[in-house]
């Protein structure tokens, strides 16, 4: 009996949360005396899964998955359980994760936890600490059938090396049309930025910017950091940025190491999206902007001034280290 990850790829490369993944799933599986299965879809080189645990890849090279249909990538999953005979699955909590884990668990008559944030706390009885009321609250999930499938919560872990001997096999399951009920027409993509989803860092602004022109120092901001760039709902109404950058409970959940928020109240679905994060740093000229009551640091003043300050400290610190 082993452990089966679902390892997220785009492009042919691995997502930031494969490894964390990965890295979650080697603990419980040394914990449980098992070993670690992974299951990838159309990924190319699956040599790096071996640094962070896994102990086995199952590779599916099948051109009708080279866009995603959470049924079919359901059902593929589904069958590697049961080749394998796994007891218990782990997805992350990406978009894609997100449709998927449900539709496994109903597929392997499971029960499911999702939002885990941690190891779990006993396996008998099999029991898990979870976010509940949009990142507000914690609790306790037991499980009590043969079969699990969690959904790890994303950053809530962290990513560690942990080095295997892999082996790896071919994997062709039965994929049927009735799969494909939704068929993916078109993908956009924004290229050569780092994306919200892998970002460590994000610089989220909102209508304290007063324009889309000003943009630029949020840019460099980001860039100088190697963070992604974010932004409010009312800025991506307003049409200031991308929809994709719209970050919140409405918009992208994110939940990373460093969050900064430039400009941005703190509504409170913006709130719920971004309380994961694990630093959050905002900047407002309204001492009372509900956003102070959640930052871990706040800095009363304008964005105009303090950020090529801090654009300037960091390129300073970056050329003497």
């Amino acid at each position: 009996m082993s452990i089966l990850i679902y390892a997220e790829s785009a492009e042919g490369k691995f997502k930031k949360v494969a490894f964390e993944l990965a890295s979650y799933a080697k603990k419980v599986a040394t914990e449980m005396g098992t070993t670690v299965t992974a299951i990838t879809v159309n990924a190319g080189d699956v040599s790096e899964l071996s640094k962070y645990g896994v102990d086995k890849v199952l590779k599916i090279n099948n051109d009708k998955l080279s866009g995603f249909t959470a049924k079919a990538y359901a059902d593929a999953i589904k069958q590697a359980a049961q080749k394998e005979n796994v007891k218990l699955v782990l997805l992350s909590s990406t978009t894609d994760s997100l449709y998927l884990a449900p539709l496994v668990a109903v597929a392997l008559d499971a029960g499911f936890a999702s939002n885990v944030v941690g190891l779990p706390l006993s396996t008998n009885p099999f029991q898990v600490k979870r976010n509940a009321f949009s990142n507000k609250a914690f609790n306790i999930t037991e499980i009590a059938t043969e079969i699990k499938v969690l959904s790890l919560a994303k950053n809530s872990y962290g990513i560690f090396e942990n080095a295997s001997s892999m082996t790896q096999e071919d994997f062709s399951p039965a994929i049927n049309d009735t799969d494909f009920g939704v068929k993916v027409q078109s993908v956009e993509k924004s290229s050569g930025k780092i994306t919200i989803a892998d970002a460590d860092i994000v610089v989220s602004a909102g209508r304290g910017m007063k324009g889309p022109e000003n943009w630029g120092m949020i840019e460099e901001l980001a860039a100088t950091l190697g963070a992604a760039t974010a932004c409010s709902k009312p800025v991506s109404d307003l049409g200031w940025r991308p929809h994709g950058e719209h970050v919140g409970q409405t918009g992208k959940p994110v939940a990373t190491n460093l969050y900064i928020a430039v400009g941005i109240s703190g509504a409170i679905q913006h709130i719920a999206g971004i309380n994961s994060s694990k630093v959050k740093v905002v900047i407002n000229t309204d001492a009372e902007a509900p956003f102070f009551k959640v930052a871990d640091y706040g800095v009363v003043g304008d964005a105009f001034e303090i950020v090529p300050k801090l654009i300037e400290k960091f390129k300073a610190f970056k050329a003497q280290n």
